[in-house]
């Protein structure tokens, strides 16, 4: 094998031959350190790299495997994780300055999970700002590896770059408003962001407590399945972390998809989407439809009230996450970050109980609407592939945020989970995205969806021409 092909193995394969003893997770290793120190330079994805606990890990991970003592579909897989998420002395600095010396008592509940899985945690990836919209004005953002040029998405912007890039095998991220889809939507990849509460947010640095969802980014559904597998489930830790049972999402793949109900608004597919997006939709549209899926027409709910009352529900619940350093170092804030804070002061009660009361009301009617269907197609963002000049103001700008945020916020505000695929390119040759949406708890028909769907289609298995 080259030694391109082996940065650019989906996970799910690579952990297949390792556990085949063809490549060894020690090997695999060392080629992401070595690529992550020729390439991390430029790219700007990891806020630290924990080369020597890797290294300790691929070890033991290799003693383990050629005992036979295999932990599952994620074992010897060298991994990163958004540097929200808390590891016992590691510095977590959630993306900004005033946390940079900040070394957790305790590891995230994910993590953990992620571990004893057999993953091997490479180091903690860069972030915006307290997972919002903008990097910290003394952070530089991470590098989009398809252009320079473009956005690389908020706020899992690590997370996105260095999996595009290969530099590890699989991330986690987070999702408030869209911050698994946008970076997967911007280069190319897969991600899963589950029902809210599927994966416990235990040890992982809040942006708002009702909003804030983890999941996989990945290269393929496949991936992803296996990934949410291991994070999945109730924790102790977290009360709000659901009890249900987790599926075996990697058993459920491959099942098809032939006479799954899938519907599709096209008007409010078109109302925020400029033509590549469009078209991308129309391509996967046809796609779906050759599996065998059946298209029910449906009206999705009106969602101008429901994006409108992100923003102040949000700013209200990220003034009580930084309570203890907002307003007294308020000097150290960049200014997005500090905006939605002041925003979630001025909320009174009476309007908090408002947006609360609006927001019950929709996401009973996007449940009552999947009780039609299976799945939703809906864009991952309303416009493809933004550039760097054209996001440069987005933090401050409320007709651009609400653009950006038109497909991706109204499913935070109910917790439905969803799979954002890689659909085609622009012009410029940069990755745009679709989305699927379920019911809550569908996170296995998702993963089933959009394996069956990239069984069909190249896309998601493009990637940047980095060597």
């Amino acid at each position: 094998m080259t030694q391109i092909e082996l940065p650019y193995l989906e996970l799910t394969e690579l952990t297949r031959r390792i556990q085949a003893k063809q490549i060894s997770p020690v090997e695999a290793t060392e080629a992401m350190l070595s690529r992550i120190a020729a390439l991390d330079g430029q790219l700007k994805s990891y806020a630290l790299v924990m080369a020597e606990e890797a290294r300790a890990a691929a070890r033991q991970a290799e003693a383990e495997i050629a005992r036979d003592e295999i932990k599952g579909p994620l074992h010897g897989a060298p991994i990163a994780v958004k540097d929200l998420c808390w590891m016992t002395g590691v510095p977590t600095a959630a993306g900004m300055t005033i946390h940079r010396d900040f070394r957790p008592q305790d590891t995230a509940t994910v993590v953990k999970r992620l571990q004893a899985a057999g993953a091997i945690i490479l180091g903690k990836l860069q972030l915006t700002e307290g997972a919002y919209v903008d990097h910290h004005p003394q952070i530089p953002p991470p590098v989009n590896p398809w252009s320079a040029d473009h956005w690389s998405g908020a706020s899992s912007s690590g997370s996105g770059v260095a999996t595009a890039a290969g530099l590890c095998y699989g991330s986690l991220g987070s999702d408030t408003g869209g911050s698994i889809r946008f970076p997967c939507a911007a280069q190319g990849l897969t991600g899963v962001k589950p029902t809210w509460g599927r994966v416990s947010r235990y040890g992982v640095f809040e942006l708002a407590a009702t909003l804030d969802h983890i999941g996989p980014m990945t290269r393929s559904a496949a991936d992803a399945a296996a990934m949410l597998a291991a994070i999945a489930g109730a924790d102790p830790d977290d009360p709000t972390a659901l009890q249900a049972p987790v599926p075996d999402y990697m058993a459920e793949l491959e099942g098809g998809i032939a006479g799954l109900r899938l519907g599709l608004d096209e008007a409010w597919m078109g109302a925020a989407t400029d033509a590549a997006t469009q078209g991308v939709l129309q391509a996967a549209l046809a796609a779906l439809k050759k599996l065998g899926v059946e298209v029910v027409p449906v009206r999705f709910p009106d969602t101008a009230a429901v994006i409108e009352d992100w923003f102040p529900l949000c700013g209200a619940e990220v003034a009580v996450a930084h309570k203890a350093t907002y307003p007294a170092r308020k000097g150290e804030y960049g200014p997005s970050l500090s905006a939605l804070i002041e925003l979630g002061h001025g909320l009174t009660g009476m309007g908090y109980q408002e947006i609360v009361l609006r927001r019950i009301d929709f996401r009973g009617r996007v449940a009552a609407m999947f009780e039609g269907i299976d799945l939703l197609l809906a864009p991952a963002q309303g416009f493809a592939s933004p550039t760097l000049a054209k996001m440069a103001t987005a933090g401050e700008d409320a007709a651009l945020m609400q653009a950006l945020l038109s497909y991706t916020c109204p499913f935070d505000m109910t917790g439905s989970p969803t799979i954002t695929l890689p659909g085609g390119f622009t012009d410029a040759g940069t990755p745009i995205a679709f989305q699927l949406v379920g019911p809550h708890l569908s996170e296995a028909l998702l993963c089933r969806a959009g394996h069956a769907f990239q069984g069909a289609t190249e896309s998601h298995r493009q990637h940047p021409a980095l060597g």
